[in-house]
């Protein structure tokens, strides 16, 4: 509501007449909510039921028993990158939490230590990866491609994982998060079957796979329009979306014991979670158009093309700084991309590098006015000066390292 609300007298202050905001306020809502909600609202439906199944404790599972204790870290970090794709990072966070003190305590490492690298990857998918919110609406602001941004998104997270996640946690080995007294692992109902392996990680990575599948099929030359349109249709991201959702309603719901009925208990729990991030989004889409009716967007792009920076770093500071101000990373990407869009139209630079420069410079410098700091914090019973120490570097390491992924990507490419 704040973000409406500021928007709102944005509006003002700038001089757009008291009866032409009404129409920017829709058609800013409009805008940016018209192509990416059914994706949110279905990969929120996905990630809900994947963790009430427990397919995503399966996935957890099965890396640690691959992985053994030597390589205990690598194995957190591939499960959290695996069941952070579907899972938005609240329910990826609390969902895996547990697991890790769980296995801090089996093996008597340092949680942090141990946890860092998962917690990582969750917080790169948040950042970098449809279908998560932040980057979608990146992807529908800028006119990227989703399946090319979920392509590069890819190869930039990779490396970012592994540095920010096992590499600097190495650092980390003499922090000691308290008990975690007051929070335990989510129950799975003993009422229904739990997901096999195969099934849980098909599930939960279908639409990934289904998205780069069709993009690289969409660039193929092919013989005859329809074949073209057919592809064109099956693989838009809603589409997909729709498709893995029907397919995890079986796999995941009614082939585990649950009626129809309770499935879409579950979808309807999955909406309710996710109306405050709708929200966010709408908001941003009616501050990015009173930008542009206002005229600031011009003004700002204009003056920015005089700075020495490019494109793609500019953008990635303005989010940085956004973050650093205002704490969300969602609602610092989406301002950044208001902001950032004028010039990144004019310049010609790459939409889906533009949507992974912002999402990188978003992650930048989560501190105390971020709510994903105190969930660390309180979760791991630290100090503010080893939230700052693990949790803060972390973050800034993530975002660095994906600018720098995105300037390579740009020179390559």
């Amino acid at each position: 509501m704040g973000f409406i609300m500021v928007s709102i007298l944005a509006a003002i202050w700038l001089g757009i007449p008291f009866k032409n905001i009404p129409k920017v306020i829709d058609k800013g809502i409009g805008d940016v909510l018209g192509d990416l909600t059914l994706v949110i609202v279905l990969g929120a439906m996905l990630g809900k039921l994947v963790a009430v199944s427990g397919g995503a404790k399966k996935i957890a599972d099965v890396m640690v028993g691959i992985f053994g204790t030597k390589r205990i870290q690598w194995g957190l970090m591939v499960t959290g990158f695996i069941v952070g794709i579907p899972l938005f990072y609240g329910i990826g966070f609390i969902l895996l939490v547990p697991i890790i003190f769980s296995v801090a305590y089996q093996y008597k490492l340092s949680a942090v230590y141990i946890g860092l690298p998962m917690l990582t990857s969750l917080s790169v998918a948040h950042g970098f990866l449809p279908p998560h919110p932040s980057p979608v609406a990146l992807i529908s602001i800028f006119k990227a491609d989703m399946g090319r941004t979920l392509i590069l998104g890819i190869l930039i997270a990779l490396p970012t994982i592994i540095i920010a996640g096992p590499l600097f946690s190495r650092t980390l080995k003499n922090i000691k998060a308290g008990p975690m007294k007051f929070f335990e692992a989510e129950q799975i109902d003993s009422r229904y079957s739990v997901p096999g392996k195969l099934n849980s990680f098909i599930t939960a990575t279908l639409p990934v796979f289904l998205l780069i599948i069709f993009t690289v099929v969409q660039n193929v030359p092919m013989k005859g329009s329809n074949i073209n349109n057919v592809f064109s249709f099956i693989g838009a991201p809603s589409i997909v979306m729709f498709s893995v959702i029907v397919v995890a309603t079986y796999t995941l719901g009614i082939k585990q014991g649950r009626s129809m009925s309770e499935v879409m208990g579950i979808y309807g729990d999955a909406a309710k979670d996710i109306t405050g991030i709708l929200l966010i989004i709408a908001g941003s889409g009616i501050f990015k158009n009173v930008m542009e009716t206002s005229g600031v967007s011009k003004e700002l792009a204009l003056t920015m093309k005089n700075l020495p920076i490019p494109p793609l770093v500019l953008g990635w500071m303005i989010a940085g700084i956004l973050r650093a101000c205002i704490g969300s990373a969602t609602v610092a990407a989406l301002t950044a991309a208001g902001i950032i869009l004028p010039l990144a139209i004019d310049s010609g630079v790459d939409p889906s590098l533009m949507t992974l420069s912002i999402g990188s410079g978003s992650l930048m410098f989560s501190h105390i006015n971020d709510s994903g700091f105190w969930l660390f914090k309180e979760y791991f019973n630290l100090n503010i000066k080893d939230t700052l120490r693990s949790w803060t570097l972390m973050e800034t390491i993530i975002s660095v390292i994906g600018l720098a992924g995105v300037l390579i990507l740009n020179e390559v490419l």
